[in-house]
């Protein structure tokens, strides 16, 4: 593993440092690391005339003409040899040190609880791909799936998938339809496709039993084979803490409160359900934005807004009668006549 540490500078003011943790492969130098990282940085960051490094970069003039044609202004990139300049790098190497250090012995822990983790699951090998999935909706509105996944060094968030659903069969708000139809289409195309993401060795589901029963259907159906199964619920009271989980063949069971592996498997639940709730967000947002309602007259963005977070969706407005209509924040009797009518031909 690699760390890079960099340090901000402006007028001879530090502005803040950050480590960076870069994939590389084991044959590549610390030269090439380096290169490779101030290219992929600076293109999406303000590059400045004058870059520090540790180590003797090869081709640096070539890299310096790409960051200039980038940024249209000259751009320095030294390894200095003494001064300020020579120690900045060094203090910058020293942490960076430290920084991998520390990452190294999270990276350890994580992969004990990641070997406890597989014992818990039953898993015969060491799981080298956990995909977990969530559903979010509102009233059966803007429904969406997501996929998180996690390996052994942790969360890969270049692997995340959103599924939105596609189904006009389903009734809004079934989350057993919607996971059927989340797996049916990540492994029949996982199936099909090539490079469409690499075979998980096991599938963690946010829910209980009956959605584990939707699961093991879907993978009996695909004829998938090889990817174990679990889902994990909270419990009655919904407290964190006393989650079940469920697993094809076995009787359902908890894990005492301070168990690591419980507090592995409610992260992976956890980020699973932050990324299918933003995915939905953001899907709501651009829903509010651009919707029936604009057809309207006298329906601005304010209206528009109150009415769908009043009912939920366009197809609960245009089923609402005008007085419940009304009721709405920021809807006279006038308006409510104006949108009852839209919907109703008058």
């Amino acid at each position: 593993m690699a760390c890079i540490q960099l340090f901000s500078f402006r007028s001879g003011r530090n502005y803040g440092s950050k480590c960076y943790f870069p994939q590389h492969t084991v044959e590549a130098s610390d030269s090439e690391v380096i290169s490779t990282f101030i290219g992929q940085f600076y293109q999406t960051q303000p590059v400045p005339p004058l870059v520090l490094v540790s180590n003797a970069l090869e081709e640096m003039g070539l890299l310096e003409e790409a960051l200039r044609l980038h940024t249209n202004h000259k751009v320095d990139i030294v390894l200095p040899l003494k001064g300020g300049k020579r120690e900045a790098v060094e203090l910058a190497a020293r942490n960076a040190r430290e920084a991998l250090s520390r990452h190294l012995s999270v990276q350890v822990g994580q992969r004990e609880i990641i070997k406890k983790f597989r014992e818990v699951m039953g898993l015969e090998e060491f799981p080298e791909r956990i995909e977990i999935y969530d559903n979010s909706h509102t009233q059966g509105t803007n429904a969406v799936g997501g996929m998180v996944v996690a390996g052994r060094d942790g969360l890969i968030k270049n692997a995340y998938r959103t599924f939105n659903i596609k189904s006009t069969e389903l009734v809004p708000g079934d989350d057993y339809a919607m996971m059927r139809e989340v797996l049916t289409r990540r492994f029949k195309r996982l199936q099909t496709e090539e490079g469409e993401g690499a075979r998980p060795d096991l599938v963690l589901i946010d829910g209980g039993a009956e959605h584990l029963k939707v699961a093991v259907s879907v993978f009996e159906e695909l004829g998938v084979q090889g990817v174990a199964l679990a889902a994990i619920a909270k419990g009655v009271d919904r407290n964190a803490g006393r989650e079940w989980f469920f697993l094809p063949g076995r009787e359902p069971f908890q894990l005492p409160p301070d168990d690591p592996v419980l507090h592995y498997a409610q992260r992976l639940r956890d980020e699973a359900h932050r990324f299918a709730i933003g995915t939905h967000r953001n899907k709501r947002s651009k829903t509010m934005q651009t919707s029936e309602l604009d057809e309207i007259p006298f329906i601005g963005a304010a209206r528009k807004k109150a009415l769908l977070v009043h009912f939920g969706s366009v197809r609960a407005i245009a089923g609402a009668s005008e007085a419940d209509i009304a009721k709405a924040p920021g809807i006279s009797a006038s308006m409510a006549k104006i949108i009852y009518g839209h919907f109703h031909g008058e």
